[in-house]
């Protein structure tokens, strides 16, 4: 897909974050994430050696923090001027399940598109087509409940 204006500017946007907040092994990445009203959020990654947050998804987290709604296209910038960088497995699989319409800017500095998310993940598995139908009803619990003396149990609502 072309590049519009908007997305040009999403990429700054990303760019600029990276610049300035991509300043050590902890926070290599950054994010930009256009909503359908034109607001855009950003964040970084969070690195940690058991598997922190990518970029992507913590400007996900900003953009539902500031009550943005959908989202319409997203960037990820790396550090230290690697420029444009794709989305991780993980990464394609949550912008799929939370925001299957969305745009996501990809490719080399002479050749970025925005694609939709789908392109990006083939084949995929769709969580919510995954779950189980569960009887109405109430529910026994997997594992007893541990009787503690001298505690009342809790009413269930």
């Amino acid at each position: 897909m072309i590049m519009r204006d908007t997305d040009r500017a999403l990429v700054q946007a990303a760019t600029a974050v990276a610049k300035l907040r991509c300043r050590s092994d902890n926070h290599t990445v950054a994010a930009a994430v256009r909503s359908t009203d034109g607001r855009v959020f950003s964040g970084v990654n969070v690195y940690h050696f058991t598997g922190g947050p990518c970029a992507e998804v913590v400007a996900i987290g900003a953009a539902a923090t500031q009550g943005a709604g959908e989202l319409e296209t997203i960037v990820a910038v790396g550090d230290r001027g690697r420029g444009v960088i794709p989305p991780c497995g993980r990464c394609r699989q949550v912008l799929l399940d939370y925001f299957p319409a969305i745009r996501v800017i990809v490719g080399p500095p002479d050749g970025l598109r925005a694609v939709p998310v789908s392109d990006l993940l083939p084949e995929t598995y769709v969580w919510s087509d995954q779950q189980v139908e569960v009887p109405a009803g109430p529910r026994a619990p997997l594992w007893p409940t541990p009787v503690v003396p001298g505690v009342r149990q809790a009413a269930e609502d």
